[in-house]
């Protein structure tokens, strides 16, 4: 399955011998690059960067890395090999042979579900663009670039399948994704989250390591799909995310770590001391964690869905990791815990399998992300700090869903209006924090060097050193 580059699009999937499709994408392609010219990273038209590139969608080596200048990135469509005699593994379709056409009275709702997925990737790379220019150092501003062509790629994953599979109105669906823009007021992107600024790379980091956390359970989750087609790119796409997955969650160890070693090392714990000599304090990450964490949390929908038991029992949507589940995989009487708040008391019931499938959804994320909590965990232990981070309660500063019009503390406990507007100061990030943050981001574009208030990686990108010059400047 390797990658053919001679085209003018670069793909797997025989896109010449398509001649009405080929010649619609490369209608959509300079589209892009006026896109990506717009809203992509600002001032990169002349560096080049140590990027990784699809060369096939092989898993023992699929990537090749060398030096590229931005607007040379070879954008193009990839897909996991097809699995022969592959079926629909769940819903009402269980064990019949998986599509690969649409099926007639699935096609609104598939092209919903590709279109919302496809719009979250351009999203990220316009809340992201002008975070080069205040990188902590060339290793992350390599990083940053990395998940920016790869957000693309991922535009272009969706965007072939609604030109392939859905015609006029797939056309027109993929050039709606280049004309909504993130935080606009009057063609905003479709979900909450994507519409957050990231002004600074303490959101950058939690963003990719708790939102594209997200995206990783609903590639997955459509990874299982019966449409083969959407199926085989989200494997893919996949094989990619893993690597934003880990920008993220390092990026915030090593601020971890830098804090960690200037309170071991000056023996205080005082946020004003720690901040005058610029690093981040622990309790201001802690606040970070909780507003990405409960923004993204919404992002799951609400914790009974009629949409998700149709996706479900329609066969589009499955389960994370569905064929790993031991049950009969089509949910007729399963039943799921899901909260419920009586008075001012949070209980659990059991409800419908079929309709709590956004909730299990968000609980395998939540466990996924607890994970990287307690690999963070490791570093003030290490240095003997009792400070120790906690996600806090599912229904915390939530917009969607049971716990939408309520106020809950971190803790759990339900609160009253006045409650919260006198202490959620103390939990989310204020405007004093996040200037404090931004007064911290100046560029620092040296290889081997690094911004005061973060540590160097343990290991290079690709087995290269740390003091690699991972950007070059023409």
């Amino acid at each position: 399955m390797s990658i053919d580059y001679s085209q003018k699009i670069p793909n797997n999937v025989d896109l010449a011998s398509n001649k009405t499709l080929q010649r619609a994408l490369e209608h959509w392609q300079p589209a892009y690059l006026d896109w990506w010219n717009e809203m992509g990273p600002d001032k990169t038209t002349t560096a080049e960067v140590y990027l990784r590139t699809a060369i096939s969608v092989d898993p023992s080596g699929w990537a090749h890395f060398d030096y590229v200048r931005m607007p040379d990135y070879r954008w193009g469509i990839f897909l996991a090999p097809q699995e022969a005699g592959r079926v629909v593994n769940f819903g009402e379709h269980k064990g019949q042979a998986a599509w690969q056409e649409v099926p007639g009275e699935y096609r609104s709702t598939l092209r919903r579900i590709i279109v919302t997925q496809g719009d979250t990737e351009p999203a990220s790379v316009e809340q992201q663009r002008h975070l080069g220019m205040t990188c902590p150092s060339l290793y992350d501003m390599r990083n940053l670039f990395q998940v920016n062509v790869e957000e693309g790629r991922h535009l272009w994953a969706m965007v072939y399948l609604l030109h392939a599979h859905f015609g006029r109105d797939g056309r027109e669906e993929g050039e709606a994704l280049l004309e909504r823009r993130s935080g606009d007021a009057d063609n905003p992107r479709i979900l909450t989250a994507f519409n957050e600024k990231t002004p600074d790379w303490l959101s950058f980091f939690m963003f990719t390591f708790i939102t594209d956390r997200d995206g990783k359970f609903q590639l997955a989750a459509l990874a299982e799909s019966g449409f083969d087609p959407l199926s085989r790119t989200c494997r893919f796409m996949l094989t990619e995310e893993a690597h934003h997955l880990f920008v993220g969650e390092s990026g915030i160890s090593r601020i971890i770590q830098r804090t960690c070693e200037v309170m071991a090392q000056h023996k205080t714990d005082d946020p004003a001391k720690l901040r005058a000599m610029g690093v981040i304090d622990l309790p201001t990450l802690q606040k970070y964690l909780n507003f990405h964490y409960s923004v993204t949390s919404d992002l799951y929908g609400a914790e009974i869905s009629s949409n998700a038991a149709s996706f479900y029992t329609n066969g589009l949507k499955g389960r994370y990791e569905e064929t790993k589940l031991g049950d009969d995989h089509r949910l007729d009487s399963a039943e799921y815990p899901v909260m419920e708040v009586v008075g001012d008391r949070i209980i659990t019931k059991h409800v419908p399998a079929l309709t709590a499938l956004n909730e299990r959804l968000r609980d395998d994320w939540v466990k996924d992300v607890q994970g990287g909590i307690d690999r963070w965990n490791k570093v003030p232990e290490k240095l003997g700090i009792p400070f120790r981070f906690a996600l806090p309660h599912k229904g915390f500063h939530r917009k969607i869903g049971i716990f939408g019009e309520l106020h809950l503390s971190p803790e759990g406990k339900v609160i009253s209006e006045a409650e919260w507007t006198h202490k959620h100061r103390d939990w989310l990030p204020t405007e004093e924090d996040r200037a404090f943050v931004q007064s911290l981001m100046g560029r620092v574009a040296e290889p081997g060097k690094f911004a005061n208030w973060i540590s160097p990686p343990a290991r290079g990108i690709n087995n290269q050193p740390v003091d690699f010059e991972y950007v070059r400047f023409n």
